[in-house]
């Protein structure tokens, strides 16, 4: 049956999301909203691109109608009762994931069935060649000799530092980790492992489980 012309494969919202990133002024806020690892305001984000005020309000707000930000309101630390002020409204990187492939491809289905077939096996051999795999493939990743922060941020984990301890903001497996944490946490390991290895930083990638970020954390 041929079709009729109305029927599209797309997600329309998820288009209309990210087409809104089309604008550089919006697209550099929502970075920095995504790389800052808390909530910031609009205060926050005006400073950081070094624009108004106004504007920086405006395009967080329409981010924030795209479903790409999570708005919420708070006053600043240790203030509170009356006097106070009005509670200042904050932004924060959405959960949500954002897609569009032409022609439609479903890459998530793929790895949710690897994955089953992984947890499935009662051996571990399958997630043992699983784990190689992707410590030989950190390596490769990292065989053009860039900055491990580079690496890492080209990857999508969205690295900071403390000195100490680099805390990596994103998973770029996230929906899969949710389903299958063991699996995809120790895959995750074993690419960073490959990563370091290769780079030959003095950092240890380790398990470390946390809210809103990786579960590996990187240590000198």
């Amino acid at each position: 049956m041929e079709g009729t012309g109305n029927d599209t494969p797309l997600d329309q919202g998820q288009l209309g999301a990210l087409c809104s990133l089309e604008d550089s002024t919006r697209l550099r806020l929502y970075t920095y909203v995504a790389e800052a690892g808390e909530p910031v305001t609009r205060d926050q984000a005006a400073a950081a691109l070094d624009i108004d005020r106004s504007l920086a309000a405006y395009h967080l707000d329409k981010l924030a109608n795209e479903g790409l930000l999570v708005p919420s309101f708070a006053r600043p630390e240790g203030r509170g009762g009356p006097g106070a002020g009005r509670p200042a409204k904050h932004y924060a990187r959405a959960d949500r994931e954002f897609a569009v492939s032409l022609p439609p491809r479903d890459y998530r289905l793929a790895a949710e069935l690897f994955a089953r077939a992984a947890a499935a096996d009662a051996t571990g051999t399958v997630r043992g060649a699983l784990e190689q795999a992707a410590t030989r493939m950190g390596r490769e990743l990292a065989a053009d000799g860039a900055d491990l922060h580079d690496q890492l941020r080209q990857q999508g984990f969205a690295p900071y530092d403390d000195g100490d301890t680099v805390w990596l903001r994103n998973c770029p497996f996230h929906q899969l980790a949710r389903e299958h944490t063991a699996l995809v946490c120790g895959m995750n390991l074993a690419l960073l492992t490959g990563m370091t290895e290769a780079l030959n930083t003095e950092v240890n990638p380790r398990l470390d489980p946390g809210p809103d970020r990786c579960c590996v954390t990187l240590e000198t």
